[in-house]
């Protein structure tokens, strides 16, 4: 399905140093931040206190988080959990005050608007515990990175697995910049997320690589230069990233709008995942592969003639 139709190719490569340039820069920035800034992490990551309470109606949340910034915690996070009755609250680690003690003093608070208010469970999560989901988060995109890199190596050449594992770290690396810059806060949610991108992202790459090596299988192409047949490839797939894009964005944009402060960073983490998904699997993993050199011969085997040897 075509609904975008481009009768003539876009010289995406003529500008390809500049966009890498830019790239570089951007990263640079990104990685700078995350070196002296560091991430904001949520409670999943540091340890803190978890509540579950049970109302007798549907509570209004954004109520409950004026509650817990009168008590000292902005960075409370609040959700419902199971039902609209169930309210999952989480806090932060604060010294001197017990999970005990803590959980009591929440309570008397929201029994100001809702006597009714049940504590059904209290939870304290340590900051070893919140150590270690992050360090298996860290390993987790490395493995999802390396075996990527393996996929493409098999599938396609080793210059296809080089070029994409430079994109998909590219937009990590930018996703966690903007975390970083911002300071908005990095939990559990936002890592699926990035680990979502990852694979959203090399499916993009996935697609592109394999229209040039079509290409070059082409006879038309047989003796073009590498440039106009990696331009050729992206543009015969801009329709499909239009509408493939587009869709998931459409979705990405309700939950961001629409699904309050518990699916906001994650909504937020994957449009810009999305967004520099494009990017990174235009301007950056298609110029990295054709400055690694890669030709007909690499994609397409040469044909084996009999000759006069062969010949009985």
């Amino acid at each position: 399905m075509e609904f975008f139709r481009i009768r003539r190719d876009i010289p995406f490569m003529r500008y390809a140093l500049i966009f890498n340039v830019i790239s570089v820069i951007t990263f640079l920035v990104a990685v700078g931040s995350l070196a002296t800034r560091g991430l904001n992490l949520g409670v999943d990551f540091t340890g803190g206190t978890v509540m579950e309470l049970h109302y007798p109606d549907a509570p209004d949340l954004n109520r409950i988080r004026d509650h817990m910034t009168k008590l000292g915690f902005n960075e409370a996070s609040v959700q419902n959990f199971g039902s609209s009755r169930d309210v999952l609250i989480r806090l932060p680690v604060k010294e001197g005050v017990t999970s005990a003690k803590l959980s009591e003093t929440v309570l008397q608070e929201l029994r100001k608007d809702m006597p009714a208010v049940t504590m059904q469970r209290v939870e304290f999560v340590g900051p070893q515990v919140g150590r270690e989901l992050f360090e298996n988060g860290a390993m987790a995109l490395l493995f999802v990175s390396l075996g990527i890199v393996l996929y493409l190596w098999f599938r396609f050449e080793w210059k296809f697995g080089v070029a994409a594992i430079i994109a998909n770290l590219h937009d990590v690396v930018i996703i966690l910049g903007c975390f970083s810059i911002f300071q908005w806060e990095f939990g559990l949610p936002v890592l699926a997320a990035v680990l979502a991108i990852l694979g959203y992202s090399v499916n993009e790459s996935v697609v592109v690589f394999d229209r040039v090596r079509e290409n070059f299988r082409n006879r038309r192409f047989r003796s073009a230069p590498v440039h106009t047949v990696i331009d050729n490839a992206i543009t015969r797939t801009t329709s499909r990233t239009i509408i493939t894009h587009g869709c998931t964005q459409l979705m990405v944009t309700s939950m961001l709008v629409f699904g309050g402060e518990t699916l906001h960073y994650f909504a937020l983490a994957l449009t810009i995942g999305i967004l520099f998904g494009i990017y990174s699997s235009v301007l950056v993993a298609s110029p990295i592969v054709m400055w690694l050199g890669v030709s007909r011969e690499d994609l397409v085997k040469p044909e084996k003639r009999a000759g006069p040897e062969a010949v009985v």
